[in-house]
């Protein structure tokens, strides 16, 4: 008899896929993968033993088009935990899971657990299994694995979701090469490309640099910081800050170091990880002019946008219709909400990716802005990362947050559970601040929106950053009589806001009316300088950040560059708690602080002030960390873990704008298309969150509508009625029934 892992429609059992061929093939892939952190043996013994199950007459019927249910997964690991009694389970949790998911170890959850599946009764396991597949006597740990006596069972699972994540990776990697070779008749597939070496992106930096040339004083100081950062790429993979001013060129200086770094120490790529949607299009434009001809090749996008597994469930052939990447190019530019949730996931899809973060150099772009209910278990992972998976990680930002573990020699504070060995690249931060130092901040007290209204409209060109997207637009429409009045929020899709983007610099170039209101988004990262910012009440980081849309390139005289920060006495705009206690504890921190509010000394106060105010617990709100204290290798949460990490608690929902006709265009061809990576890539440009609440709205109101919903369920929606897109305010969902009916009579 000859058993079977996959069977193809219309085709001889002659070309199918043989079931001991996939299987050993997926373990060369997942052993390779594994090897990345050093361990290799348990990601080829994962590979080998996954689908163990599909040797019973039950599957084997399935395949030749019985109906029957048939759990393929449980006998895999079975004899993971019979054959290795000491990391069997460290195996056992993946194998089970390869295609429902990572279920907890025992205890309740949405999925069985591992013990109950343990303990199912399954069909009979042919021996000749045994026969066709040489799994190893034992394995081991991996090589030089190094235990944190306080976070043995973090390390564990965290340990476990890695080698799941080379695991699934290689299955449907094996699984989309055969079915490929049957649509196309080929005897071999080419490997999917992978992009150019890190050595030819080098080359292409370096070159892209030396264009520039240092005309100015802020230029000569980008250059020395440059130089300085990249000085010290040699330095032993670890944990490294980056503490450099807004403007001082930390976007392509992390860059260098990344790809230098790497380079000397054998790491497979650079994975930047920014805090918003709405900057990551713009980071990676900047990525790909700065690799020149390799940039297209070379850089991915990877937004967190869309669901992640719509085809859970579904048989091989659907999983070539995934629309989630496995990260294996050279440059990677994600979300933070993507990267630290694909950490603490569960779902085979989500997971795809975490063996690519190893061994590579991660970028924590505006490291600040982590959110402090999951700080600590973000942290964990950071360290983790760091310690036992050979990747480097650069905390990149102006505003240092306090993230280190305290130190009872040196007098270091920190708080419990933070980050060891923290070297710092940038040369002396502290003086950096003061020669890159442009702006004078000003405090100017509580204004209601009349007077607020009626200094920005006295000014030729000036920039509004406020605490909520309602007064952004209610400011908006105060102003829009002026000639040159822009909005800038979330609720425009990303095509659109670099559409204003650049529309607001071509007016600040040219010395034409200007004045911006914006919420925070244009705080991370936007290259844009004005003469005056405003700025609502925030924290200091947030503060910090406004200061570098003024003056960027330090052209104007430092007293005539001001950044003025306002209370809001309109009640109806009042920032909600967690943010009214940021601008709390700045506040307190400068009224007892002498020097510059942007001075490094004064930013550690504030992140050191913000911590303590909210306690330990209030910075692993859910308890992830406690969880897994409790917990044993047999028992380890992996489901609940999953479920309680939330970057942003409030849940969001993706809605594609066909904004003008490229944005049409993909919507058009969302329709017809059978692979769903590159259509999602490019609708990405055209999405906005919406609040669940909104979503909801919008969709009882009939505004949007599902494409293609019984092969992609709900993973795609899009506005059907664009007259609730507006060309200066974006997506409004408030009586969507009520806009469409006044839309018909007008």
């Amino acid at each position: 008899m000859i058993f079977f892992g996959h069977s193809a429609t219309g085709l001889d059992e002659s070309d199918w896929q043989r079931l001991s061929e996939h299987l050993q093939q997926v373990a060369v892939l997942a052993g390779k993968f594994a090897d990345a952190f050093g361990a290799a043996e348990l990601g080829h013994c994962a590979g080998l033993l996954h689908d163990l199950g599909k040797y019973t007459d039950a599957f084997q019927r399935r395949l030749r088009g019985s109906a029957e249910k048939v759990d393929h997964s449980t006998w895999g690991a079975r004899i993971a935990l019979a054959r290795y009694p000491t990391l069997g389970y460290l195996l056992a949790y993946g194998i089970a899971g390869h295609h429902a998911g990572l279920a907890n170890g025992k205890g309740d959850g949405r999925r069985t657990s591992l013990q109950e599946r343990l303990n199912a009764v399954l069909p009979a396991l042919d021996e000749r299994w045994a026969a066709e597949l040489s799994a190893p006597a034992e394995v081991p740990m991996l090589r030089g694995f190094r235990v944190q006596p306080d976070r043995g069972m973090f390390q564990m699972a965290f340990l476990v979701r890695m080698l799941f994540s080379c695991l699934v990776d290689a299955d449907y990697l094996d699984t989309e090469a055969f079915y490929q070779r049957v649509e196309q008749r080929l005897a071999l597939q080419p490997a999917r490309p992978s992009g150019p070496a890190l050595g030819e992106l080098q080359t292409a930096l370096d070159a892209h640099l030396s264009a520039f040339r240092a005309t100015t004083a802020v230029n000569t100081i980008r250059a020395e910081i440059l130089q300085a950062v990249r000085d010290q790429a040699g330095l032993s993979p670890g944990i490294f800050s980056l503490t450099v001013p807004t403007g001082g060129g930390k976007t392509l200086a992390s860059l260098a170091f990344a790809l230098d770094h790497a380079i000397r120490h054998g790491q497979q790529r650079v994975i930047f990880v920014i805090p918003f949607t709405s900057i990551v299009e713009q980071n990676a434009a900047v990525f790909r002019r700065a690799l020149g001809r390799w940039g297209d090749a070379a850089v991915l996008e990877h937004h967190s946008a869309f669901a992640d597994d719509p085809t859970q469930g579904r048989e091989a052939r659907d999983k070539l219709r995934l629309s989630m990447e496995n990260w294996d190019r050279p440059v990677i530019v994600t979300t933070a909400v993507q990267f630290f949730e694909s950490l603490f996931a569960d779902r085979p899809s989500q997971c795809r990716k975490l063996h690519n973060i190893a061994n590579s150099v991660v970028v924590l772009d505006e490291a600040q802005t982590m959110p402090l209910h999951v700080l600590r278990p973000c942290v964990a992972a950071l360290d983790e990362l760091s310690r036992n998976y050979r990747s480097s990680v650069v905390l990149c930002t102006a505003t240092q947050p306090a993230l280190r573990r305290p130190d009872a020699t040196t007098g270091v504070d920190g708080f419990d559970g933070g980050l060891e060995n923290v070297r710092e690249l940038a040369p002396e931060p502290a003086a950096l601040f003061q020669r890159l130092k442009r702006v004078t901040v000003k405090r100017i007290g509580s204004q209601d929106d009349a007077q607020l209204l009626g200094q920005l409209r006295e000014q030729h060109q000036v920039l509004c950053i406020v605490n909520n997207r309602r007064h952004a637009r209610s400011l908006f429409q105060g102003l829009q009589d002026l000639a040159g009045t822009y909005h800038l929020t979330t609720l425009m899709c990303a095509a659109h806001r670099s559409e204003v983007l650049a529309a607001v610099r071509a007016a600040l170039t040219q010395g034409r009316p200007c004045r911006l209101v914006a919420t925070a988004l244009i705080e991370a990262g936007v290259d844009i300088s004005f003469p005056i910012v405003y700025r609502a009440e925030a924290g200091l980081d947030s503060i910090a950040q406004a200061a570098g849309r003024c003056n960027r390139e330090g052209l104007r005289a430092v007293d005539d560059s001001e950044l003025r920060i306002f209370a809001t006495a309109n009640d109806a705009w009042a920032p909600p708690p967690e943010l009214r206690q940021f601008a709390d504890v700045t506040r307190d921190v400068l009224r007892n602080s002498q020097g510059d509010p942007l001075d490094p000394a004064t930013i550690e106060k504030y992140f050191k002030s913000l911590y303590w105010a909210r306690g330990d617990d209030a910075l692993d709100r859910h308890d992830l960390l406690g969880t897994l204290e409790g917990a044993r290798i047999d028992s380890l949460p992996m489901e609940t873990l999953a479920e309680k990490f939330r970057m942003i608690e409030t849940a969001q929902r993706s809605v594609i704008i066909p904004f003008k006709e490229e944005g049409r265009s993909a919507v058009r061809d969302l329709h017809f298309v059978s692979g769903l990576a590159d259509i999602s890539r490019r609708l990405q440009r055209y999405l906005v969150q919406v609040p669940l609440y909104g979503f909801e709205a919008l969709r009882k109101a009939g505004a949007i509508e599902a494409v293609r919903p019984k092969e992609f369920g709900d993973q795609f929606f899009v506005l059907v009625n664009e007259s609730l897109y507006g060309e200066h305010v974006g997506l409004s969902w408030e009586a969507p029934t009520f806009i469409s009916v006044q839309s018909l009579v007008q």
